[in-house]
């Protein structure tokens, strides 16, 4: 039976399901953040998925990353599955862009995660959710949930600037 790592759940907010995997929200405004989790019990590595569900996978994946690329207008997109910390086999997709925080080294570890606050998940959510939800390929149906619970942590971000460079008096609204 398949469950999510606890460390997932407790940094992320579940967006909802694509056919293969779970789509997960990183609660980490310096970045556009999602994560895919195959929905399959007991994976560490890409390679241990069936050839079906590894094509899935690169599908979706695929999928997430041109949606956040050009719906978000990222500069690169950073893509990962390392499972180091988390060994349930995860991939990371992040919007990076030019001004981040961590611009140009690897996010991991570089800047401690500033939670969204309600108002800027308000203004990201529908955002995600028409970029998510935009195919008519049934291969990549994403199945959106309907509520979540939004943090009330101070932040403040925009396209990819950190509340510390934000002005705290300016809307927090996503890019696109």
């Amino acid at each position: 039976m398949f469950k999510l790592h606890p460390r997932l759940q407790n940094d992320t907010m579940m967006l909802g399901r694509l056919p293969l995997c779970r789509v997960l929200l990183m609660n980490d405004a310096h970045y556009p953040w999602l994560i895919l989790v195959p929905e399959r019990p007991h994976l560490r590595e890409i390679h241990e998925l069936g050839e079906a569900d590894q094509e899935q996978l690169w599908r979706e994946s695929a999928f997430v990353a041109r949606q956040l690329q050009q719906g978000l207008e990222a500069d690169k997109m950073n893509i990962a599955a390392l499972g180091n910390v988390v060994d349930q086999l995860h991939i990371h997709h992040i919007a990076r862009y030019i001004d981040d925080v961590a611009w140009p080294a690897a996010v991991f570890g570089r800047a401690d995660a500033v939670p969204y606050t309600a108002a800027y998940l308000d203004a990201l959510l529908p955002r995600l959710r028409e970029l998510l939800c935009a195919t008519q390929d049934p291969r990549l149906k994403m199945h959106w949930r309907p509520a979540l619970k939004t943090p009330t942590t101070p932040s403040a971000r925009r396209r990819g600037k950190p509340a510390s460079q934000a002005k705290p008096d300016s809307p927090a609204t996503p890019a696109g």
